[in-house]
């Protein structure tokens, strides 16, 4: 029941009348084929790109977007590598490991300015502070220890006072009173949780210095050198695109299902991830400058919180650049 797979227009006058009659046609000669590599599956988590794409803010730039879906056999660092994709989504965490073997890439912009993991606990027994983990059962994937470790260095939270309970990514050991919290992603299990009426309390890692971008756009550094105008424009549809999600995320929810009708996605469980979802992505840091923004500060937090990650990661990791040309 709670399972989850996871974790421009531009023309007027006598020069449109001369593209009418066969605009098609020179779109489809002069428009450059690109990809932009997902990194799950197809959701409205990523219903910005959909929206971006179904509006022709990409097309209007001559470009034709293809949008890959990620997922366990569809690995985000190949495609971007090889140039199968133009950028990829992905985040700080996997990209600095990454480029620790050699993989040259940079993040150019920042979609989630808040990192989704949360603590997930039920109201009778709240998990509302790091502190209030001590003594508890905490259900997650071995995997995420060094996430917990660093949420407990940064709080001063001894780590050997919460038992580690591996579990699936699965919100049912929770409802069964078999642990006392999950560690998870904001936007799915407790919003698995919501749509079968079972209320959560979630605890927001980033609330408490868990700084680490996630949703990131990255790209090679020979894309940054030689194709850049290809960036801007990619960027710049996304920019679009997110803003609209903003605007009306239950419009992407249904867009997402529009586009993607055989992912088995169910609009109300999409309805409720797109408004879980932007808060994460907007803050009074992308009001002031534009969506997908993030500063020498937030950078600096970043490279602290991926040290206790055991990621050894410079701030030259990030290049604003593409985005300074976006947004003017």
């Amino acid at each position: 029941m709670f399972k989850l797979s996871r974790r421009s227009f531009v023309g007027a006058g006598l020069g449109t009348l001369g593209l009418a009659a066969f605009s098609p046609r020179l779109l489809a000669q002069d428009s450059k084929d690109v990809a932009l590599q997902l990194s799950w599956l197809h959701s409205v988590q990523f219903g910005g790109s959909y929206i971006a794409k179904s509006k022709g803010y990409w097309s209007e730039a001559g470009l034709n977007v293809a949008l890959n879906p990620g997922g366990p056999n569809a690995p985000v660092d190949p495609a971007v590598v090889t140039g199968q994709a133009l950028i990829g989504i992905s985040a700080a965490d996997y990209a600095s490991a990454s480029v620790e073997q050699g993989a040259p890439f940079k993040i150019i912009g920042v979609a989630m300015q808040k990192n989704p993991f949360v603590i997930a606990s039920l109201p009778e027994n709240p998990i509302n502070t790091p502190a209030d983990l001590v003594g508890k059962k905490i259900g997650m994937a071995l995997a995420n220890t060094p996430v917990l470790q660093a949420l407990c260095t940064i709080n001063n939270v001894d780590i050997n006072g919460i038992e580690i309970v591996p579990t699936q990514y699965d919100a049912a050991p929770l409802v069964a009173n078999q642990v006392d919290c999950l560690l998870c992603w904001q936007t799915d299990l407790p919003v698995a949780m919501a749509i079968q009426g079972i209320e959560s309390v979630t605890m927001l890692m980033a609330d408490h210095g868990y700084a680490v971008h996630s949703q990131t756009y990255i790209a090679t550094e020979d894309s940054l050198a030689n194709r850049r105008a290809d960036l801007v424009a990619m960027m710049a549809g996304e920019v679009r695109g997110w803003n609209d999600f903003r605007a009306d995320p239950k419009a992407a929810a249904a867009l997402t299902l529009e586009m993607y009708p055989d992912q088995g996605l169910d609009l109300p469980t999409q309805e409720l991830q797109a408004e879980r979802q932007v808060p994460l992505m907007f803050s009074e840091l992308t009001d002031a400058n534009g969506f997908g923004w993030f500063t020498d500060e937030t950078v600096a937090q970043n490279v602290e919180t991926l040290a206790l990650l055991g990621r050894s990661v410079t701030p030259d990791l990030w290049d604003r650049s593409i985005l300074e040309e976006v947004h003017g």
